[in-house]
């Protein structure tokens, strides 16, 4: 099987003995996608190119293409104007593959909730260090208005992203996917609203001042208010489910 190149200087990986054909042209398409820097939503060849070019049968083809789509990395559109589009990467597709590996290693909602705890706050301090000035003005956008979403979703839906944003800040790609991966899993098992109204206020506090101390670049004190914000986080998920912490995290 000839395996198409990957654009000019881009080394390619020895193909393995084991390899299967439809890998091996997943992740050579994954390497195209990467060596010619395609931004999401942009159009891969059509059917009859990719075939011409990788010398393969349909079954093939269509098999790769089906294993990047499956792990969120592209989408394919029916029709004649369709076809195979990069995706954006997203946590969540991400959090989907772990949760299949969490699932089959015994992983508990307690693991993952002690490994947020750990990570977040390790986050909050890079964000302080590298303070982006884009990003700087997006996580303002979450606390400068003093706004408590009006419904459950709403508020849920502010506070991820105030983490998110907070997690991109920190200019660590793998730190940002499994952080936000493992939110993702818990906040989707959870399910909004998680504290109470009576504590909304205070929780947006707590956002506010870990936004001034990342915007100031004082890391110690955003690590510092990160880690009080999450154990105080975790221990209202363990009272308010105790018995989803023994579960084993199932795939989603």
């Amino acid at each position: 099987m000839r395996v198409a190149a990957t654009g000019a200087g881009t080394p390619r990986r020895p193909v393995r003995r084991s390899d299967k054909v439809s890998e091996t042209i997943a992740r050579d398409i994954v390497r195209r996608i990467g060596a010619e820097e395609l931004r999401p939503g942009t159009q891969l060849p059509p059917e009859a190119k990719m075939l011409a070019e990788y010398r393969v049968g349909r079954g093939s083809l269509r098999e790769a293409l089906r294993i990047l789509e499956v792990h969120g990395l592209i989408s394919i559109k029916p029709g004649p104007r369709g076809g195979p589009t990069v995706d954006q990467v997203h946590t969540e597709n991400f959090g989907r593959m772990a949760s299949l590996y969490f699932q089959m290693d015994g992983v508990t909602f307690q693991d993952l909730l002690e490994a947020r705890v750990i990570m977040e706050p390790t986050l909050a301090g890079l964000a302080a260090r590298r303070r982006d000035p884009q990003l700087v003005v997006e996580l303002d956008r979450f606390t400068r208005d003093g706004r408590i979403g009006a419904d459950d979703e709403e508020y849920a839906q502010d506070a991820a992203d105030f983490h998110r944003v907070l997690a991109a800040m920190s200019g660590n790609p793998v730190m940002m996917l499994f952080g936000q991966s493992i939110a993702d899993i818990l906040r989707e098992r959870l399910s909004p609203p998680l504290f109470p109204k009576s504590r909304r206020g205070a929780v947006l506090n707590v956002h506010c001042a870990i936004a001034r101390a990342v915007t100031e670049g004082d890391a110690a004190h955003a690590e510092a208010l990160m880690a009080e914000h999450m154990s105080e986080y975790a221990a209202y998920v363990r009272r308010r489910h105790p018995g989803l912490m023994r579960e084993v995290v199932d795939w989603r």
